[in-house]
């Protein structure tokens, strides 16, 4: 069997990139726990809800018919992620919690799997 036909028939739960983000969602979750009760419908929600839309995002472009669906998905989920990592930086300084970098860290190592990916899933897209 191709490289190719693996690819296409490994489901979003064998992904590492779609493992990773699972992991940060309940990093997220953790973290937000402890801020303030008044940024419960604020940053708290916001921060939850763009962590749960990285692997979501994973999941929902790997069960599309191609390629090109699954990448434009991939990019959604590169987008919450970027916008989760500006809300991290906003939540440190505003004193939520201060150490952010294994957070900051989980978001490199995530944004290089998704990178990666995109890039192996668009070579051979014409």
């Amino acid at each position: 069997m191709s490289k190719e036909n693996e690819r296409q028939i490994k489901g979003h739960k064998d992904l590492e990139v779609w493992k990773k983000g699972i992991d940060f969602v309940e990093s997220i979750y953790k973290v937000t726990a402890q801020f303030p009760k008044e940024e419960i419908y604020g940053l708290t929600s916001q921060m939850r809800r763009a962590a749960v839309s990285i692997p979501s995002n994973i999941a929902e472009g790997a069960a599309r018919n191609g390629k090109k669906e699954f990448v434009q998905f991939l990019y959604i989920a590169l987008g919450s992620l970027s916008e989760l990592e500006t809300q991290i930086i906003i939540a440190k300084r505003l004193a939520y919690f201060h150490d952010i970098d294994s957070l900051l860290l989980e978001c490199s190592t995530i944004k290089k799997l998704l990178n990666g990916l995109i890039i192996s899933l668009t070579k051979n897209i014409h």
